[in-house]
Order: C-alpha cells, then structure tokens, then sequence
C-alpha cells in the first residue's frame, strides 16, 4: 500500500490536515480506521498521537501543528470511535486488535519506525506495541497512564462509559463531554468546542457521541485475572521498549498514582517523568507550555534532523 493518494505530492497543502482511512481486519471481518494527517506526507519521520477510550484524533490538532514542521504528523480515530468504523462483534474492543490496526496503519504509511504520543487509551496501546519484538516506536509518550491503572478511576469510567446520551443541539453535547472530562484542566468554553465537536455528530433529529456504545462490554467484563495479566504485560513492555519513555502524569490523577509514576521510571529501560500542576487524568496539551514538553522529549536538540 502506497502512503498517499494519486494527488502529485507538489499539490498537497503540508500545512493543513487531510482526512484519510485505511482498511483494517478483525476475526469478524473489515473495517476502516479513519485518520487525520498533517506535514509533509513524503517526510518518513512521523509521529502518531493516539487518544483516549472515547476521544478522537482530532484531540491532537494543536500537537500536530505545532511538530508538523518536523514530523508527518497522523493521529488515527481508534475503531469504534470518530469517523472509524465500528466493529460487528464489540469482544473485538480491546487492546490486542487496537495494536493490530495500528501495524496496519504503520504500514499504510511506508515507514519503519514511529515516534508515538498515547492518552490514557492510547499510551496503553503504545506500550502494547512497543513491546512485541521488533516494535516500529523509536521515543513513546504515555500520557497519564501506565501499566497500572487505578481502580476507583476504572469505576468512575465505567459509570458512564457506553450509557445513552442525545442532545438537543451541538453545544448540549459539547457541554456534557466537557463535564465528563473536565479533569482535562481549566480550559476555556472555545478549546472545548474545539476537542468535542468532533465527537458529536447529529443523527436521527438529535446530537450523539460519535463512539459505538458497545466499547463498554469489554470493559465491563474484564475479571480481576484478566487485569492482573495485562498488568505484567505492560510492565514487561516498558521494560523491554526499544527507546526512551516519557510519562507525563496531571498531579491531580485519579488514574495514574504517583507511587505508579515512580515505579515506571524505576523499573523501566529509558523512563523519564514529568508531572503537570492544575490538572487531572488527562493533560489537554492544548497549552504551549504543555506542547512544548512534548516538542523537548520528541524533537529536543534535533529538531533539524532528518
């Protein structure tokens, strides 16, 4: 698979984002993972920003154009969520096929390695990817969120996780997913509407989320066995990551504990940390002082690199 539509590279405008899909597989059958692309789409360094459980890509805007100088930027819409499709057997929701659609979408894009920036969700599936032997990610992002996740922040999640919800208008729902993550930080009423709009979509004579409701089965179901494997297997991978860690962590996390933080910078290879005041389970990274610690940890002394 070729890494860019039949468009001349000339023509493509690098400074603004292109909405692109590739085509994945699951034990039930095909499905497309929709993706938002930034930079120059012939630039083989490329950073994926992968969000949380019921985020979108589009989380990444501000990211994305402030690396896209230096990175084709591509923050993919996990499956099930966003413009991606939804899968026909939810057991399908899980970190395992999450890992598998992103090698496909890896080698959609012709590179051999990633650099990788991952929320909550998505840091877990770049800890599940940069742990199998070979991983493509050169320098992972996890931002709050490590191998071992806080019970009480799973309930809470699980309490709204998948429940109905319709909106009368656009700003209702922006409105209610602004309540549902308001640990994000004091963000303004605009940077709102920026990161939720595009989880909401009007269908049926209502506005709903984008996500497909059924993410909440398996998360649901998981046992305490279950949890405990996961666990060792997110330990081993940042132990065995083939390059530096950053875990970013919000000082008022109620996923991520400081005694977890502390641990990943003990036990694993090449972890670096670094908490942010005022804010809970997950940095926006909206900000420019937040932004920037992901310019430092990404680009750093080589921004010129190639």
């Amino acid at each position: 698979m070729t890494a860019t539509s039949a468009v001349p590279a000339a023509s493509v405008d690098s400074s603004a984002p292109r909405q692109r899909f590739v085509q994945c597989s699951s034990a039930s059958g095909l499905h497309r993972v929709a993706y938002t692309e930034w930079g120059d789409p012939a630039n083989p360094r490329v950073l994926l920003c992968v969000h949380g459980l019921t985020r979108s890509g589009r989380d990444f805007d501000r990211v994305a154009r402030a690396l896209s100088g230096v990175y084709r930027v591509v923050c993919p819409d996990v499956v099930g969520r966003g413009l991606s499709s939804w899968l026909v057997n939810p057991a399908g929701y899980t970190v395992p096929q999450y890992v598998a659609d992103m090698i496909t979408l890896i080698a959609r894009l012709d590179v051999e390695t990633v650099d990788w920036f991952g929320t909550s969700m998505g840091g877990l599936i770049g800890m599940g990817l940069a742990g199998l032997p070979g991983s493509p990610i050169r320098k992972l992002l996890l931002n709050d969120v490590g191998p071992r996740l806080d019970p009480a922040a799973v309930a809470r999640i699980g309490d709204y996780l998948g429940k109905p919800a319709r909106f009368e208008t656009l700003q209702q729902g922006i409105d209610h997913a602004a309540l549902l993550a308001k640990t994000f930080g004091p963000l303004t009423p605009d940077e709102w509407r920026e990161i939720n709009t595009p989880l909401l979509h009007e269908r049926d004579g209502a506005w709903q989320f984008r996500y497909d409701p059924r993410i909440a089965e398996p998360f649901a179901a998981l046992t305490a066995e279950q949890t405990a494997l996961g666990e060792a297997a997110l330990w081993h991978a940042l132990a065995t990551a083939p390059g530096p860690v950053l875990a970013v962590r919000g000082a008022q996390s109620d996923l991520l504990s400081r005694e977890t933080l502390a641990q990943m910078v003990e036990r694993g290879r090449a972890v670096s940390s670094v908490e942010i005041e005022g804010v809970g389970h997950a940095p926006a990274f909206l900000s420019a002082d937040q932004i920037d610690i992901a310019r430092r940890f990404f680009i750093g002394a080589d921004a010129d690199a190639s």
